[in-house]
């Protein structure tokens, strides 16, 4: 159960002035306007405002004294501010949560997406980005009256506050609570001639161009907050403001880690087993790095400070060099021999693949040893056979060595 008592910090017994003037100080202290964005507060003020609402009143503070509880079913008539406006007044200034008229109404904030680019981001550039809001009527310059015309006059019914009280009758007697004026619907003056361009709201949409300057070091994801720079307010309220959403545009060669740049570094094997030294691209310029001799794949390098600026703090961070090893795809004939001989004498063992080109050669040469092959098997079944007695001496010899063994053949037939 809520202890109203202890909430306006008074007694039981304390009487209504003392009751009020607790309330008074208590709501001054406690008012979101004093206290913007902490919901702690608000909450205190709706309960200040609850607990006076109760015991302000004699027959729910009696009902609160007797059974620790008001009716459920009872209206307290207008919300919490209401309840501040009829103890206050309706002209306290910016007091009562907007209830009461202020000077003008402030403009609506505005979002918009920003690419920019890491030297953008490092050198803390401005960069200009075209915004489409609402600005001054440039027919009646915000007046919203028609130039020339009576202009504003001050509304009748409210006498320039923007509300009027109004006395209800409940369950528990007169209760007066604050509403907007139904003629001047708050603003607390009237136009008879509205601007003709604008209608009479003062206000129309265009493009404009809004020079933003960047921290040095901001990075994608932040929401940047530029003053001012929203739709424009109306009868003198302050304009809204212009809340950038950052987005970081993919640098050629660099990426970005938080305030460390990577950068990859391709090297030969070559120069990675021997050592060699680069010129590395950062985005002051180019920097002199060795390679140390045995320098491994994955292998990385610090240049020191060349990263982006840390956000809203000192120093730099550093810009990171990876080292991948680039095996060759296609090597001539002496690099595969150099290699080769490498191989061996470390004793590392290899496997070489024949090349496509290789493929091809070697698919035409056994073709055309086939071919020689054929013909010479034919020759000599030819010469076995006593065929063609044109050729070399080998065809000749082995045709005299036939006819000898003819001949041979034919003696013992002469002797039968």
């Amino acid at each position: 159960m809520t202890d109203y008592y202890a909430v306006l910090e008074v007694s039981r017994d304390a009487d209504s002035k003392t009751i009020k003037a607790s309330y008074r100080k208590l709501a001054m202290s406690y008012h979101p306007d004093r206290n913007p964005g902490d919901k702690a507060v608000e909450e205190k003020f709706k309960a200040i405002n609850e607990a006076y609402a109760v015991l302000s009143d004699e027959t729910r503070r009696s009902r609160y004294d007797r059974y620790g509880t008001v009716d459920d079913n009872a209206v307290f008539g207008g919300d919490i501010f209401d309840i501040f406006a009829s103890v206050f007044g309706t002209n306290v200034a910016n007091m009562s949560g907007g209830r009461a008229r202020a000077a003008g109404h402030p403009g609506e904030d505005l979002e918009a997406q920003l690419l920019i680019t890491l030297e953008q981001a490092r050198e803390g550039a401005t960069v200009e980005v075209e915004v489409e809001r609402l600005r001054a009527c440039h027919h009646c310059h915000g007046e919203r009256a028609e130039p020339g015309s009576a202009g504003k006059s001050t509304c009748q019914r409210c006498g320039g506050a923007g509300q009027v009280r109004v006395q209800a009758q409940s369950i528990f007697g007169a209760v007066i609570t604050t509403r907007t004026c139904p003629d001047c619907h708050g603003d607390g003056h009237v136009i008879s001639t509205p601007c003709r361009i604008c209608n009479g709201r003062g206000r129309e949409r265009g493009k404009d161009t809004v020079g933003v300057t960047l921290p040095k070091g901001i990075d994608g994801g932040y929401r940047l907050r530029v003053p001012r720079e929203g739709n424009v307010g109306v009868d003198g309220g302050p304009s809204g403001d212009l809340y950038l959403y950052i987005e970081m545009r993919q640098h050629q060669f660099l990426e970005r880690a938080g305030d460390d740049l990577h950068y990859t570094l391709e090297v030969g094997m070559a120069q990675a087993a021997l050592g060699a030294t680069f010129d590395v691209p950062t985005l002051e310029g180019q920097e002199r790095l060795t390679v140390p001799a045995g320098t491994q794949p994955g292998s990385a390098f610090r240049l020191r400070g060349k990263g982006m600026p840390r956000l809203r703090q000192t120093g730099n961070g550093d810009q990171v060099v990876e080292v991948k090893v680039v095996v060759p795809t296609r090597l001539s004939a002496e690099a595969r021999e150099h290699l080769a001989a490498y191989a061996g004498v470390v004793d590392e063992a290899v496997e070489e693949q024949e090349t496509v080109a290789e493929k091809v050669r070697d698919f035409f040469a056994g073709k055309g040893k086939g071919k020689r092959r054929g013909r010479g098997k034919g020759r000599a079944d030819d010469q076995a056979g006593g065929g063609d007695a044109t050729g070399g001496r080998s065809v000749q010899g082995g045709r005299e060595e036939g006819q000898a063994v003819k001949g041979e053949g034919r003696g013992p037939q002469a002797s039968a």
